[in-house]
Formats: structure tokens, sequence, C-alpha cells
């Protein structure tokens, strides 16, 4: 039997929901890596997060690659556990899940990596092609008590088989659909960009709704009109209105104040009821255009929520770009990406147990790692960050593995590790490294 890893009381509670999901033995596993992946601040491989975790020296290193490679485990049921610890901890009872859709590319050398193919990388600027694995991710937008911007918690993922395979958006309705299973009695609102639309999304539930970004050659449509009662097939579009440019030369504009990324601004808007018939086919939905003020430019949406308020809409888009920032958080602070396996179930788990580690990392943060100081201490040491009013990532993981390391060499008191523990701990790795 493999020894239990010590993790800090708080972050063992959130742990505990994922128990289900694994065998004993795969369970001990599971803590080892998550604890190990949290800890580590060099190369996030699978060795590396033996190396973090402390347990090298005593834990085969091949046990950690079968927990990948072979272990029996359903990378959607971790999913859908965190996403339920996220609803009933962070999402107030009775509204609507907020959810974000997304793709990446984690750039992958070698010819014997699974599901790896040349194709467009969006982390790049410019039209980049790469070699590598293509993610679709998607997250839960909430809003937490120490953010003013929304965050993404990516929770479901599926890898792009290639061409010839279930498309992106194929895959993304897929995803949708899991989650809108899990939660029965709650509303999901999706929030994509351009790329996803199409005959995929034509059979959503009433409660799904989707909002996206419309093409430059999208055609829209006016409602059908009602039935004449006249023998023949009734129609199932109305008169043709154009595209989103010719939609806006007449289109009623108004007024509003909406919230976007943590600031609330007046735009000027427009709306109108419509069939995007080539995308989502006679689903009734509205067009709504956004121009900010003392600007030219317009956005373009399209949403099948034909009951939410336009600013409702608006801000629900601009929560979109919250998955944007968890990529980049995902590429960059926490290293994903960075192990090197190849067969199938290795890809296929790797990168969604980092991912969901992150949204834990944050979780944790948000229901016992905030403190007040947690800013005054960062200024502090970097007075440079003048501005800094609220956490970033790097804050949140750093916090955390000051926890664990605390949790690691002062068992007897677990739980969140006051500042003098901490400050122990760090003189003790100073006297051992002089």
């Amino acid at each position: 039997m493999l020894p239990q890893v010590t993790l800090p009381a708080s972050l063992a509670m959130l742990v505990e929901v994922f128990g289900s999901c694994f065998t004993v033995p795969t369970l001990a596993t599971f803590r080892v890596l998550l604890a190990g992946l949290i800890a580590q601040t060099g190369r996030r491989t699978v060795c590396g997060m033996l190396l973090g975790a402390g347990v090298a020296e005593w834990m085969p290193h091949d046990r950690a690659h079968r927990f990948f490679s072979q272990a029996a485990w359903s990378i959607d049921q971790v999913g859908l556990a965190l996403a339920r610890l996220i609803v009933d901890r962070l999402v107030p009872a009775g509204v609507g899940l907020q959810v974000a859709v997304d793709d990446t590319l984690f750039r992958r050398r070698g010819k014997t990596v699974h599901h790896a193919f040349w194709t467009h990388d969006g982390s790049q600027p410019g039209n980049v092609t790469a070699r590598g694995n293509r993610w679709v991710i998607v997250g839960l937008v909430v809003t937490l008590p120490v953010c003013r911007r929304p965050v993404c918690l990516p929770i479901l993922f599926r890898l792009w088989a290639g061409k010839g395979s279930a498309s992106p958006v194929e895959l993304a309705r897929t995803l949708v659909g899991l989650l809108a299973r899990a939660f029965p009695d709650r509303s999901v609102h999706v929030a994509a960009d351009a790329a996803y639309h199409g005959r995929p999304l034509r059979d959503l539930p009433d409660r799904i709704t989707w909002t996206t970004r419309l093409a430059r050659n999208a055609v829209l449509f006016h409602l059908p009109p009602p039935r004449t009662g006249r023998r023949g097939r009734p129609r199932t579009k109305g008169e043709r209105i154009g595209s989103p440019v010719q939609a806006a030369t007449h289109a009623p504009w108004r007024q509003a104040t909406v919230t976007r990324y943590g600031h609330t601004t007046t735009v000027h808007t427009a709306e109108l009821a419509c069939l995007w018939y080539g995308a989502f086919g006679t689903r009734p939905g509205r067009l709504i255009l956004v121009r900010d003020t003392g600007r030219t430019t317009i956005l373009a949406l399209f949403t099948t929520d034909t009951i939410t308020s336009v600013e409702q809409v608006i801000a629900r888009y601009a929560g979109r770009w919250s998955i944007e920032v968890a990529i980049e958080t995902a590429k960059g602070p926490m290293g994903i990406g960075q192990a090197r396996n190849r067969v199938a179930l290795a890809v296929q788990r790797t990168v969604p147990f980092s991912m969901i580690v992150m949204s834990l990392v944050i979780v944790w943060y948000a229901l016992a790692g905030h403190h007040p100081n947690d800013i005054t201490d960062r200024r502090t040491r970097q007075p440079w960050y003048a501005c800094k009013t609220e956490p970033s990532f790097e804050d949140m993981i750093a916090k955390l593995r000051r926890t664990i390391i605390a949790a690691r060499f002062l068992p007897e008191h677990p739980g969140q590790a006051t500042p003098e523990q901490i400050n122990a701990v760090h003189l003790a790795w100073a006297s051992a490294a002089a």
C-alpha cells in the first residue's frame, strides 16, 4: 500500500470529492501527483510531479506513469466531480451555469505521440500552424469573492482526433451535454468564439443557450411568419435580413450600461429577433450589436437566449475571455503540456488532469486560502506592483505550496499554515541548503 501524502486539511477536504472516481490505491497515487504538480516549481513532467511531492526516493516512477496510461478511471467523471464541487460552493442556488468553450494546441514532437497533428495554433499571433495535441476545453465561469473579473475553471476536455473525425464544435456539444445532464435542475449558458457554430448545435435542449460572435459572411433571416392554414409545407424562415453589417444599418440603437472585464462602461446596443438559419436552423435567436462609445467598430453577437437582457448577454460573452486567461495560465505558470507521454490513454489524461488541478488550486484559494494580507505582503516584497489589488494565479499557487510544505513538515498541526510555521520551514530549508 502506498503511504499517504500529507495534505493540509483545507485541501484534503476538497480532494475527498474525487474519492468515488478511483480505487483506493489509485486515489493514493492521485493525491501524490496532485500534491507534486502543485509543489513542483521545475518541469511538470510525470517524474517532476514525484519530485514535487517529495516521494521520488520510495515511490516507483512506473506507478505514476501507469496512473495515466493504464489505471481504470475516467477523466469525465473526475471533471464532473470537480464541477459539482464548484457549483455547490461557488454558484448560488437556482442560478444558471455560465460556461465558456474554446480549443487550444499543446505543442508536441515525435512521430509516435497519440493524435498529434499539424493544425492552427491560436495562441500565437498570425496564421501559425504547429504540430501537437489540440484540445477542446469547457470551463465554468464563476465570480470569486477575491477577484473583480470572472474566472474560468476548466472541467471537461476532449482531444481532437484529426481531420475526418468529430469536429471541435461536435466535441464541444458533447461536453456541454455531459455537463447539462449532470445538473438537470440548472440552465446552461454557453459563450464561445466565432468558430463555434454549425449543425451540431441545432438540437440543443431549450435550457442550453449558446452565444457566439457572428461570422462576417453570416446570413440572417427574420422569424418565420405565422401559418396561413393553406396546404403545403409551412415556411421555416422569414425574409432575408442579410449580413450583420447590413442589419446594423437599419437597427435602432440605444445606450446601455454593461459590466465587462471588471469595469462598468456605457455602450450603444441594438437587438433584433432573427434566425441564423445556416448555423442554428429554425431555433429562434437574437442578433445583438455592440458599439463602444467613440468607436465605429461593431461587435455582432448571436444568442439563442431570447429572455435574458441585452446587458447580461454582453457581460456573459465578455466573460468568455476568462477561458483565454485560463489557457494562458495553464501553459505558463502551471506548466501544463510539459509531460512527455505518447501512448493514447496517457495523452488523453495528462493535460486534463493538470488543468483540473489548476482549477482546484483556484477553488482552494477562494474557499480557504485567501487572506487580506496576501496582497499587502506581495506589494511589500515587490513594490513595483503599485496597482496590484487582487491575487493572481501565481499568488494562489504559491500560497498553496507553502501550506502543503507546512503540512508536510508540521503534520501535528494540519490545516492552513501560519506565517510563523511557514517561516520556520523556510529557515530549515535555508539551513539545509547552506
